[in-house]
């Protein structure tokens, strides 16, 4: 039986690779996902005129991510088979190295803690399929300094990464599958 941390298989990068389309597609291919946090904070903390925003207040805003990612990590322990997060808490060590601030320790006993599959992938800064939208204000030179942060961060704490392919949702789907423990045609060594 595999343990919980190795059911867990993070996709992480920069903003605007295709995580999140990623993420969807596996979902509709009946996979158990966790959705990105720092969408849905940006989205809430803007309705209700909150500070825990990037461009307003940095660290509360990677605070509640946090907590976030902590409280996703122990509710997807309850499901069963392979879960794909769409960051993890390793993704909040990144954005302190991106924000250029020391880590706290707090931060860094979170992702020695809350351990994902040691294989992650990581989507590649790929322009051609980078937009902004009402969340995603970064410019694509800050998407690739972001995905920098994620990889040093995941490396740091001793993942193994693995690049996706800058290919169409069907191929990465099938990329990912066959990469992934308990998945398609093979498993994460």
């Amino acid at each position: 039986m595999m343990s919980t941390s190795e059911r867990f298989v993070v996709i992480t990068g920069g903003p605007g690779a295709g995580k999140s389309t990623l993420i969807e597609a596996l979902g509709r291919h009946g996979f158990a996902c966790v959705p990105e946090a720092g969408r849905a904070i940006i989205r809430d903390q803007t309705a209700i005129g909150g500070r825990a925003l990037h461009q307003a207040d940095s660290l509360l805003f990677a605070e509640i991510i946090l907590a976030w990612e902590m409280r996703s990590y122990r509710h997807a322990a309850g499901q069963t088979g392979t879960v794909f997060f769409d960051r993890g808490i390793p993704d909040v060590v990144g954005y302190h190295l991106l924000l250029g601030r020391p880590v706290p320790p707090h931060v860094s006993a979170a992702a020695r803690l809350f351990r994902y599959h040691p294989r992650v992938f990581v989507a590649p800064p790929w322009q051609q399929i980078y937009a902004h939208d009402r969340e995603r204000t970064q410019d694509f030179a800050e998407a690739v300094r972001t995905h920098d942060a994620m990889v040093d961060a995941y490396t740091r704490h001793g993942y193994e990464l693995i690049t996706l392919p800058r290919d169409g949702v069907d191929s990465r789907v099938a990329f990912v599958r066959a990469q992934s423990p308990g998945v398609g045609d093979g498993s994460v060594r």
